[in-house]
This record gives C-alpha cells, sequence and structure tokens, in this order.
C-alpha cells in the first residue's frame, strides 16, 4: 500500500514538471513505460530493443543511441521514466524554443555546446539508416552527406565550421518544412 501511495506521488509530481496532464501521466506511465521497463529504468540495450520495434524496414540501432543520449539526461547510462516523461513532454507539447534546444542537444552529440558538419552528418546517416534502403522514391548513397552539406551552409552564418544554438535556432525557425515538423506530433498523445 505504501508503494502503491509513493508512486502515486512520485507520477502526480512529475505531471506538475511534465506538460501532461496527470490522467496521462497515470496512462504513460501503467500502459507503456512499466510494461516495457518494471525497474522503472531502461537502459540502452533495452531503449534500441523497444525502438527498433517502430522502423522494422530499417536499422535504428545508431539513431535510438543518439536517442537515449538525449533523453538520459543525467548521462547514468539509464533512462528513467521522469527522463522519458521530461523529454517527451518537450517533443510533444514543449514550445518551439524548447524543441528546438532539444534538437539541438540531439545533434550536439559530444556536448561541447556546437554542431560539426561531422554530428550532423553522423545524426543524418542514422536517420537514413532507420529509414530503410526500401524507400520511396529510393534515396541516393550520397543523400546523407548533400543533406547535411546545404543545411550546415544555411545554419553556419559565420562560417566558422561550428553551428552554435543560436544559428540553429534561426536558422530552423526559418525555415518552413522545419517549422510544420515541430507540429507534427503536438497532439500524439
Amino acid at each position: 500500500m505504501e508503494l502503491l501511495f509513493d508512486l502515486c506521488c512520485f507520477i502526480h509530481f512529475i505531471s506538475f514538471s511534465s506538460l501532461f496532464p496527470l490522467t496521462e501521466m497515470g496512462r504513460l506511465y501503467e500502459q507503456n513505460f512499466f510494461l516495457e521497463c518494471p525497474s522503472g529504468v531502461v537502459n540502452e540495450e533495452t531503449f534500441k530493443e523497444i525502438y527498433s520495434q517502430f522502423f522494422p524496414q530499417g536499422d535504428s540501432t545508431t539513431y535510438a543511441h543518439f536517442l537515449f543520449n538525449a533523453f538520459d539526461t543525467d548521462h547514468n547510462g539509464c533512462v528513467s521514466f521522469e527522463d522519458f516523461v521530461m523529454g517527451l513532454s518537450i517533443l510533444l507539447r514543449g514550445t518551439v524554443q524548447e524543441k528546438l534546444n532539444w534538437a539541438f542537444n540531439l545533434y550536439d552529440i559530444n556536448k561541447d555546446g556546437y554542431v560539426t558538419k561531422e554530428e550532423m552528418l553522423d545524426i543524418m546517416k542514422a536517420i537514413y539508416d532507420m529509414m530503410g534502403k526500401c524507400t520511396y522514391p529510393v534515396v541516393k548513397e550520397d543523400a546523407p552527406r548533400q543533406h547535411v552539406e546545404t543545411f550546415f551552409q544555411k545554419m553556419d552564418k559565420n562560417k566558422d565550421g561550428v553551428v552554435t544554438i543560436d544559428e540553429f535556432i534561426e536558422s530552423c525557425q526559418k525555415d518552413e518544412n522545419i517549422m510544420r515538423s515541430m507540429q507534427l506530433f503536438e497532439n500524439v498523445i
């Protein structure tokens, strides 16, 4: 009984810290997170296994690694329910600024405050791998590199070889396709 009370208090607390109502928070925990991760945390390998179920036609391993690191905000090698909900809260219900900050954190693989062309290419290759080889139209082998060249030129305003958070946000806000994609998942849960 005490454990149930503690769980309810925990879910209530996270609900206040996130952008999810209490009912959705309970449903997220009971019907999703707890079923897959009864210990209350998920390690990277389990995260990759779960994530791969959403992309059976491709290899999501590398992208899931990057995504796991973005959710693992305290860098302890596991994602707690709180880590998961706070990230999901931003992605699904956050402001454009919050979503872009989160995306920058995803692209900043080494967490030095900058995105390099190599980091952007690593993420882009991982996305293309995740989507699989059976896309229509067929994706050319050098598509990720071309994509990165185009975006990096737009984003690296001062041409110093790195993209800062300010350059990233400004460039994304000026791109209609990126701004439209920011709204795709707003009412998923």
